[in-house]
């Protein structure tokens, strides 16, 4: 899978391809990313790509021709790679989770992420290239490098490779739960103990306890996961 991030901070990205899971799964050739800076895409004079909006307000927009050219820029260099989309780090798009983020690294598909700043981008940038808006939730950032991120990160541990497959089926979200609590030496810290059940062997009392955990957890911390939980079993 190839993403090329569209942004005007090439710097953010710098620690993020250098570090953990991302950069053993660059290393390991399960992913690439290229990162392209719009500024050097625009024609004017003082080096801008944000304008006053049309009509009036506060604010900068992104203007489209810049913008516009740094993304036939990158369609270009996946003109030998297949399918590709267009996503825009927005917070009218839809929402990430665990099952977006699935859906994103089970397509074969490459990706051209857009990270907005200052008011957001030209509209029309939306509607020539047919642009997926994806947001992280309901909050404001200064720019879409994080949230593009946040994004990348959510997709690339889950494909093929990029950890171990143990790590994904037991990991919050995977089943509308969160993950069990979990323990390591020492036995014993500060007068409390690991949980004694989890020191007897028994693999299938051993599940079971960390089943019943999880639902515990779950109804403590989100429960609305328990009700989607319990809706997605009933449409079966």
């Amino acid at each position: 899978m190839k993403f090329i991030v569209l942004t005007l901070f090439k710097e953010m990205f710098d620690p993020f391809v250098n570090t953990s899971i991302i950069k053993r799964a660059i290393e390991k050739g399960i992913v690439s990313i290229d990162v392209v800076d719009i500024r050097s895409f625009t024609k004017d004079k003082h080096n801008r790509v944000d304008f006053p909006p049309y009509g009036g307000g506060s604010g900068m927009i992104m203007s489209a021709e810049p913008l516009g050219a740094a993304i036939d820029f990158a369609i270009d260099s996946l003109k030998d790679d297949g399918y590709y989309e267009i996503l825009y780090m927005s917070p009218r798009g839809k929402v990430l989770n665990y099952n977006l983020a699935k859906e994103i690294s089970s397509k074969k598909c490459n990706y051209i992420i857009i990270c907005g700043h200052y008011e957001g981008i030209d509209e029309r940038i939306i509607d020539e290239y047919n642009v997926k808006e994806i947001s992280i939730g309901d909050y404001v950032l200064t720019g879409g490098e994080l949230a593009c991120q946040v994004l990348m990160d959510s997709v690339i541990r889950l494909l093929p490779g990029a950890i171990s497959e143990d790590s994904l089926t037991e990991e919050s979200h995977t089943n509308n739960l969160l993950e069990y609590p979990q323990y390591t030496k020492p036995y014993e810290f500060r007068g409390r103990k690991v949980p004694e059940i989890l020191l007897s062997g028994h693999h299938k009392n051993i599940a079971e306890y960390r089943k019943q955990e999880a639902i515990r957890i779950t109804k403590k911390f989100r429960p609305e996961l328990i009700d989607k939980k319990i809706d997605n079993n009933d449409s079966k």
